[in-house]
């Protein structure tokens, strides 16, 4: 018999990999995510404009994201250039963008 998810994975993981789960359930931060995941790195002033979210409400986002470990954050002088720590995450968005075709 196979065990149990939280056997597998242990469940201090297993939360770990929840609370990454709720922090991109937004919109807003699943398209930050799929704009990163189509460049190598973004400036914050950059993603303003392809996004069209307000700087404020960006950065809150950005900081949730960074917290959580799913983006790194390089400071070059003013600018703040963001891309995705966790490329893997990528491909999870990605079935459920597939997934999300057939509903």
């Amino acid at each position: 018999m196979d065990t149990i998810l939280s056997e597998r994975v242990g469940s201090d993981r297993l939360l770990r990999v929840s609370e990454m789960l709720k922090v991109v359930a937004h919109p807003q931060r699943l398209a930050i995510l799929d704009l990163l995941g189509a460049k190598d790195r973004i400036c914050v002033s950059d993603m303003v404009d392809m996004l069209g979210i307000e700087q404020a409400i960006l950065s809150q986002h950005l900081t949730l994201m960074r917290d959580k470990g799913l983006l790194e954050v390089e400071r070059s002088g003013r600018y703040s250039y963001y891309h995705v720590a966790q490329p893997g995450f990528l491909k999870i968005i990605k079935q459920l963008e597939n997934c999300c075709v057939r509903l």
